[in-house]
């Protein structure tokens, strides 16, 4: 009996922390908590170009992939391509310019690259400030893909998540450790 109530207090705790949606989450805290974030991981991001010498920029571990100033650039645009999706503010270059940065040579240099990955980041970061939190469940597209601004906010963050990460064995390749993860 004493394994029933267990199982049984155990999925009544699932079904309720499930209804706990962030729908369910004031608007401003989830604003709140996401400038949080979007500036740590700009601080952290900020952390990997400065650790990776000037002159390594135009590195890659292997012939098929990006440079690391390309992945920092692909990076960067992205940042600003799905947050314009996401908040629905306009860009801060038109798409031809925003898409092309990352194969740009002049854009390739350590001043550039820092200059690009700054910008997309304060992009984001007031994009969410000025975003309308009532639009979050609205539903948008991009690139075949739907789901809602929230949903998209989430992606953007986990795609500049995923490419930082991603440099680590640039800067391993360099004999250099990467920095600490700053995940508070």
């Amino acid at each position: 009996m004493k394994k029933l109530f267990t199982c049984f207090s155990l999925l009544l705790l699932l079904v309720t922390a499930t209804a706990l949606r962030a729908q369910d989450l004031p608007a401003d805290s989830v604003r709140a908590q996401m400038i949080r974030d979007w500036e740590r991981a700009k601080v952290y991001t900020n952390a990997y170009l400065a650790v990776m010498p000037a002159d390594k920029y135009d590195t890659r571990p292997n012939d098929s992939i990006r440079t690391f100033a390309q992945q920092m650039l692909h990076l960067a645009t992205a940042n600003i391509g799905l947050m314009a999706n996401a908040t629905g503010n306009a860009m801060l270059y038109p798409p031809a310019r925003l898409f092309s940065l990352e194969k740009t040579k002049t854009a390739q240099s350590a001043d550039s690259v820092h200059y690009y990955v700054n910008e997309s980041y304060d992009y984001a970061i007031n994009s969410i400030k000025k975003m309308d939190l009532s639009k979050l469940w609205e539903s948008v597209s991009i690139f075949g893909f739907s789901a809602s601004r929230y949903a998209f906010l989430l992606k953007t963050f986990e795609h500049q998540t995923h490419h930082r990460g991603q440099c680590t064995i640039y800067i391993r390749t360099q004999g250099i450790k990467p920095p600490q993860e700053m995940l508070f």
